[in-house]
């Protein structure tokens, strides 16, 4: 079984939703203590996909809360160059929001993950029952993978991509910290109330240079 204390989720968010998420947490869109100042970033159209689909536990996609399991993913370079009618966001604007596996099971959180990007056919579910069996059913080496166009691989992207889903609001608590570009927007954090006991990282080579 992985060590779940050790096993990282990356959710990427707006700076400016920072303020909202060290006091509320991370929030669903219907929830009471939803942030209604939120700002999205990414594919506007793949997040609206998201809620048609039923999962095979009866829940649709986009009812939860998604986390990758780690950086630097194809969605954020879509982000940052604006592709696909994509609304370009810096890199200085957007903050890493890191948990573990432990933290979301210590708050009794319901999750479950996937093997793949969740829009990809070929992608496959498990519930939390499954958690024991995660370093043979999802590719951290595909995951870790800087780059994904290999055409002796053409399933690197999906598994890359795999996700873990979150069924209900993250409390702040269960945040252990954040991963921005660079020290100003350290020390933009760094003034906000709440930010007292996370850390928060500068790690440039978490994005893509632009």
């Amino acid at each position: 079984m992985p060590d779940i204390s050790k096993l990282f989720i990356y959710r990427m968010t707006h700076l400016q939703n920072i303020s909202h998420i060290l006091q509320y947490g991370i929030t669903h869109a219907t929830s009471p203590e939803r942030n209604n100042s939120y700002i999205s970033i990414g594919d506007s159209s793949l997040i609206g996909r998201r809620h048609n689909i039923r999962l095979p536990f009866g829940k649709k996609l986009g009812s939860y809360i998604p986390f990758y399991f780690g950086p630097r993913m194809p969605m954020l370079y879509v982000i940052q160059n604006g592709y696909s009618g994509v609304t370009v966001i810096p890199a200085s604007d957007i903050v890493y929001c890191i948990s573990t596996v432990e933290a979301i099971e210590r708050h009794g959180l319901g999750y479950i993950f996937s093997d793949g990007h969740a829009l990809d056919a070929l992608t496959s579910f498990y519930d939390r029952s499954a958690i024991h069996r995660f370093n043979e059913l999802v590719d951290m080496q595909a995951v870790k993978s800087k780059y994904w166009n290999d055409e002796n691989d053409l399933d690197l992207k999906r598994r890359k991509e795999a996700e873990f889903l979150v069924a209900e609001n993250i409390p702040p608590e269960a945040i252990i910290g954040f991963v921005v570009f660079n020290a100003e927007v350290k020390r933009q954090l760094g003034n906000l109330p709440g930010i007292t006991n996370k850390q928060v990282s500068v790690k440039p080579g978490y994005y893509f240079s632009i």
